[in-house]
């Protein structure tokens, strides 16, 4: 038992190192669960047990300020403890969800205390000490993985003995309770996901996905594939064959692209900004966020371009101020900030603090657009899919998940890096002529609520068993909520809890709110 645990503890350090590795979503229960059970012999409830907790925490996603309850684990520790004393996974998210929320806080301090070393990281640029920055960056963002890995040894230590008897005791009318109580959770993760994309202008896409899924049973890869052709027909410029302004204008961004001008940088420097963009949040910190991962990616650039110690001081500096941005975007910003850097080597005159002028307003707008892309639509489509196969006990749907996210993530990530250092600024002002950021973004809601509107209808199991009269001859108030409009108990909750994201009411407290409504509701036999 004791080389399972130590195995289990490795995935957990696995799942927390995915800040080195590009915010790929390897940390996700739907890829992590699978690991845990083939570790502990059931292969089969890790997949189930982890396409469960991927409903649940669909909208556990870091935006901005938001650090949500830590998932990798919860999920590991959940899944471990409900294959272990055999209980499945409905005990797995009553214990996944607790555990998320006190990691959560450990984590929030360990972001606080990282900024105590911020002062360490400008020390070591007034030296033009590149080594030591890049040292310390990747020291700081190990500390999280080995702090939670030490976490979950001594949890699966400590505890799983105590667990597996406190479980055994539970009686079954509490199991079904969570079990009613587990099938409304998605609900929060839907909502967290609309209130990232759903505005007047794209709300009737919502319900365009949810009427599909209920009344005409597509699966929701038929009705990704469909929002897709629709956001591609809404938000083209013109019919084919006709030429017009901004198609000429998109030929100019083609030309811009192809510019080929006098470079002191190899593409294998730019390859390299890709590459270490991928540890871009390794060192996040509350105080300067993704700042040292932003220099981190640069150093390789800086020591190419700057031969004394005091252009490359100056440079380190510039790129240790306040940072952040989608993750997904990051290689953009970082190919325009090479170019400039360029310019600034080779030219006197150059104005040194445009670059970051130019770095501070490219954050915003690029993370709205990017985060909207990633997190609202290529996620929502890959969980759905990954999920829905994960819970019939289906291993395709973690590398289905794996592959629709990344497979455009990693693409378009790389290409961005060669994009923004070909073209520097001149890219991102024929985008805004032609208004290709705005188009993207919409487009993207559009496909994201079409399969977030589909999702309650095809993955939230909740219905009503209320007879009115006898059990033979009664009323059976679903049976009429199905002719009417099918699944609208479970539209009717992730509308609810949307209402309850968009006044601010902390994830914490709808986490509970629902447990609490799906358990006393399962007692009083009007939810099941």
């Amino acid at each position: 038992m004791l080389l399972s645990f130590l195995l289990i503890t490795l995935i957990a350090v696995f799942g927390h190192s995915e800040d080195f590795l590009g915010t790929t979503l390897l940390s996700r229960p739907l890829v992590l669960g699978p690991l845990v059970g083939w570790v502990l012999g059931d292969l089969n409830q890790g997949i189930i047990i982890g396409g469960t907790l991927e409903l649940i925490f669909m909208g556990n996603i870091k935006v901005g300020a938001a650090i949500p309850p830590d998932v990798i684990t919860g999920g590991v520790l959940g899944t471990a403890f409900a294959i272990l004393s055999g209980k499945g996974a409905t005990i797995a998210l009553a214990l996944a969800i607790p555990i998320s929320i006190l990691a959560e806080m450990l984590l929030s301090a360990l972001f606080v205390f990282r900024s105590v070393f911020n002062k360490h990281f400008i020390a070591f640029a007034e030296e033009g000490s590149w080594r030591k920055i890049q040292r310390l960056h990747i020291l700081l963002g190990l500390l999280k993985p080995f702090l939670m890995g030490l976490i979950c040894f001594l949890a699966l230590q400590l505890g799983s003995e105590t667990m597996k008897t406190f479980l055994d005791a539970i009686p079954a009318w509490v199991n079904s309770g969570l079990q009613v109580a587990g099938n409304m959770l998605p609900a929060l993760g839907f909502a967290l996901l609309m209130n990232l994309m759903f505005n007047k202008r794209v709300a009737p896409y919502f319900f365009l996905g949810f009427i599909l899924a209920a009344y005409l049973k597509l699966p929701v890869i038929a009705i990704g594939g469909l929002g897709l052709i629709i956001a591609l027909l809404i938000t083209r410029n013109s019919a084919p064959g006709s030429s017009s302004k901004g198609e000429e204008e998109g030929e100019s961004i083609t030309e811009d692209l192809l510019l080929s001008r006098k470079s002191n940088l190899s593409k294998k420097n730019i390859r390299n900004l890709f590459m270490r963009s991928l540890a871009l949040e390794a060192n996040f910190n509350f105080e300067t966020w993704q700042n040292t991962g932003f220099a981190f990616a640069m150093i390789p650039v800086l020591k190419k371009l700057y031969k004394t110690k005091d252009a490359l001081s100056s440079a380190l500096k510039r790129h240790l101020q306040f940072f952040n941005t989608s993750p997904y975007g990051s290689t953009l910003i970082l190919g325009i900030t090479a170019a400039m850097e360029e310019q600034n080597s080779l030219d006197p005159e150059f104005d040194a603090e445009s670059i970051n002028s130019v770095k501070a307003g490219l954050m915003g707008p690029l993370a709205g657009v990017f985060d909207s892309l990633f997190w609202g639509t290529f996620k929502v489509i890959a969980a759905g899919v990954g999920a829905s196969l994960a819970i019939k006990g289906n291993i395709s749907g973690a590398i289905l998940f794996l592959l629709i996210f990344n497979v455009p993530h990693l693409l378009l990530r790389y290409k961005l890096t060669f994009t923004g250092y070909r073209a520097g600024t001149r890219f991102l002002q024929n985008l805004a002529k032609t208004h290709v950021m705005d188009k993207l973004t919409y487009g993207a809601s559009i496909l994201g609520l079409m399969v977030i509107g589909a999702m309650p209808a095809t993955l939230i199991s909740i219905r009503t068993p209320l007879i009115f009269g006898t059990k033979n001859q009664g009323v059976a108030p679903q049976n009429i909520l199905d002719q009417i409009v099918p699944a609208i108990i479970p539209l009717g909750v992730t509308l609810l809890v949307f209402y309850f994201v968009r006044i601010n009411i902390k994830t914490t407290r709808l986490l509970l709110g629902l447990l609490i409504l799906g358990f006393l509701g399962s007692i009083a036999h009007v939810f099941a």
